[in-house]
């Protein structure tokens, strides 16, 4: 499989930010078989870089694990950084999702300001010959249990809060060498593959732009974070062995 390109340093990728370095000399990464490697950051990702909206979708790498938090495109970025840092061949698929997958998380007058087809983007990471879609990265699994525990008899069909899947109760989210998705339901339009997130959005842009871009970080950002904090800590009764077992391998 052709590799060139697929392992480049950039602006937004830095992992050679001292940062990312001695995050992955820490966790020993590179010391894993490729199929442990992937799964091993996949999870960091996933879980240790909890669901929140970071100010900007195009932010370097370093300043997405200094947030503690991201979304689909600056938790992509993240991931593809810490693969790249191990050796591991990955690039970026972009698409537009409708924004409905946000209500309940993002409300009012702030959801009435997002466009109706927003910006997003997965890593596709090349294992055992074929790339392999990591979408299901988006969601911490505390975050994702928390809504499977508010919402037990909306049927496996979910759109909102984050989340567009026909598996609620069963997402295929864990990393088994295969696709992992979570809002792959409201996609409207592909837009292709590219090298890294700097192609990505210099031709597409960010969501956001002008006051807009002005009013969700100053005062927007700090309200949608908040709810999904709320919704995260929402305090569950006893998780089913059912529901667990199937957000892994």
């Amino acid at each position: 499989m052709e590799r060139q390109g697929y392992l480049n340093i950039t602006q937004l990728l830095d992992f050679e930010n001292i940062c990312l370095v001695q995050l992955v000399e820490t966790r020993g990464w590179c010391d894993l078989s490729e199929y442990d490697r992937i799964g091993a950051i996949y999870n960091f990702v996933r879980d240790e870089i909890v669901l929140g909206y970071n100010q900007s979708d195009a932010m370097p790498a370093s300043q997405v694990l200094q947030d503690g938090y991201g979304q689909c495109n600056t938790k992509s970025i993240l991931l593809m950084a810490l693969l790249r840092s191990c050796n591991i061949t990955c690039r970026l698929h972009g698409c537009t999702v409708h924004k409905r997958l946000q209500k309940g998380v993002i409300t009012g007058i702030a959801y009435w300001l997002g466009p109706r087809e927003i910006i997003h983007s997965w890593v596709e990471v090349a294992h055992q010959g074929k790339w392999i879609s990591l979408e299901g990265v988006i969601l911490d699994t505390a975050y994702l249990h928390a809504l499977q525990h508010q919402f037990p008899n909306s049927g496996d069909s979910f759109c909102g809060y984050a989340v567009a899947t026909s598996h609620l109760s069963s997402p295929q989210v864990g990393w088994c060498g295969e696709d992992t998705y979570i809002q792959k339901d409201a996609i409207i339009r592909d837009l292709g593959v590219f090298d890294s997130p700097d192609d990505f959005f210099t031709q597409y842009g960010v969501n956001l732009s002008g006051l807009k871009a002005l009013l969700y970080r100053h005062i927007f950002r700090r309200r949608i974070n908040l709810k999904v904090i709320s919704i995260r800590n929402t305090e569950p009764g006893p998780i089913n062995s059912k529901i667990r077992n199937q957000t892994e391998c």
